[in-house]
């Protein structure tokens, strides 16, 4: 299996599972979605807006574009949160399928105020997608905390055997 492949469905995942979270998390109330709950951030919609503006970040790295700024999360709606964080996936998506086998062993230099590396971009892209699905297990852990217990199951092999059943 070629790297290429790996990466490309890895961002395929990333999508698929954000898809689950909002369609999960969208008929919630608000109450339960901006309930302060004790994590590392304090309500579900913090967190959601977390995983896309680290997503924005890592597209940054990954693309070598500029990062471009976004209304902070206590602007937006949750509908505007659910909306970017998968339109942020489908970009993403596009980019790592677009990239070849070369291009996601190219390294690139990240130097900013936590920390300085040069690594080869698929490390980039396990990175963001690792970041997301940690998140999303808080997600989980502060729903079931204040009443939401019904989400599915998200694993990256529950994904790859539903899609090799499609």
């Amino acid at each position: 299996m070629s790297l290429k492949r790996i990466m490309s469905n890895y961002a395929d995942y990333n999508l698929w599972v954000n898809q689950q979270f909002v369609n999960w998390l969208s008929p919630k109330s608000d109450e339960l979605l901006y309930a302060e709950v004790p994590s590392s951030f304090s309500t579900i919609i913090k967190t959601l807006d977390h995983i896309w503006s680290t997503e924005e970040y890592w597209f940054s790295v990954i693309s070598e574009a500029d990062l471009l700024e976004k209304k902070p999360e206590s602007e937006l709606s949750k509908e505007e949160i659910f909306e970017g964080l998968l339109n942020s996936s489908v970009k993403l998506k596009h980019l790592i399928n677009s990239l070849s086998e070369e291009d996601l062993v190219k390294e690139v230099k990240i130097v900013n105020p936590w920390f300085e590396c040069e690594l080869p971009i698929s490390d980039y892209l396990l990175q963001v997608i690792n970041h997301g699905t940690y998140h999303r297990g808080q997600i989980v852990t502060m729903g079931r905390n204040i009443g939401i217990t019904d989400a599915s199951n998200t694993d990256y092999n529950f994904y790859n055997v539903v899609k090799q059943q499609h």
